[in-house]
């Protein structure tokens, strides 16, 4: 089956979930390849098989070359220890999914393996390379370009929203979260790739991160968090150091320096420590 009709068939299940970005009623049907709301507006099926619902161009530094490494490194386990905590933290029975920011596409895919429930999952992001890539994984995951501010979800439509280093609305988040849904944020500690960033920049700057301002903020709209904390360190493979500067955007700073061949065969293993929030809302 081509990548559009499996989009367009995951779609047709799951109309109860979409709403028009433009006037925000309930999508209605699907015609031919397109997505037409109550009113008659209509979002069209990408050839990749993603619906573009941004209103006006989104723009993102991430570009394809930093999305490629990055899925080259979540492919060989960066980053799943976070997704088998959050999934442990997840209930058993089948849950609709909202995957904020899912760039190119790996963690959802993953948590998705683990589960092997029959669960209804969506990732979106701004970025066109990263939804692009996405929609090439081998998941029944579905893919599609949304505003974070302006969701094309209906309202109380998602058991489980997971947020893994991705910008909140939570003002958004409640509102298509069900009564009693569950939202997993996962935000980096203080030396989280500490070892890039002392060799980025070694004067010291940059070094470390304070998530204090982002936990502070999120229990302003949440009374009951849970704070788990995964840490670990992960072996780099060989041929994939070059790839581990270029997936994140700490080498864009002003004063990073370049890293030389030498210095690349240094960085052998990096720290991965954040913290996963946990609530439900209401």
């Amino acid at each position: 089956m081509k990548k559009i009709e499996r989009s367009r068939q995951f779609v047709e299940q799951n109309l109860a979930l979409f709403r028009c970005p433009v006037c925000h009623q309930p999508m209605e049907k699907v015609v031919g390849n397109s997505l037409v709301c109550e009113l008659g507006h209509q979002i069209d099926f990408n050839k990749h098989g993603y619906l573009y619902f941004l209103q006006q161009g989104g723009q993102t530094e991430y570009d394809a070359a930093m999305l490629s490494a990055r899925r080259k490194l979540l492919t060989v386990g960066l980053f799943r220890p976070i997704v088998e905590k959050i999934n442990t933290l997840m209930p058993v029975t089948a849950q609709t999914i909202l995957d904020v920011g899912s760039g190119e596409g790996t963690p959802l895919m993953q948590l998705l393996n683990l589960r092997q429930t029959h669960d209804v999952a969506i990732g979106f992001d701004i970025s066109k390379p990263g939804v692009t890539l996405a929609t090439q994984l081998a998941t029944d995951a579905f893919f599609c370009i949304a505003d974070l501010r302006r969701l094309p979800f209906n309202d109380q439509t998602f058991d489980t929203l997971v947020e893994i280093f991705s910008p909140s609305d939570y003002g958004e988040f409640q509102r298509i979260l069900k009564p009693k849904g569950s939202l997993y944020k996962v935000i980096p500690n203080a030396r989280y790739l500490g070892e890039l960033r002392d060799m980025l920049y070694p004067s010291g700057d940059h070094q470390t991160y304070d998530n204090s301002k982002v936990v502070a903020l999120f229990k302003q709209h949440y009374e009951n968090v849970i704070e788990h904390r995964v840490t670990y360190q992960f072996e780099i493979p060989t041929n994939l150091r070059q790839e581990m500067v270029l997936m994140t955007p700490l080498h864009w700073g002003k004063d990073a320096r370049q890293l030389t061949s030498d210095q690349l065969k240094q960085l052998t293993k990096i720290t991965v420590d954040v913290t996963i929030l946990e609530t439900k809302n209401g």
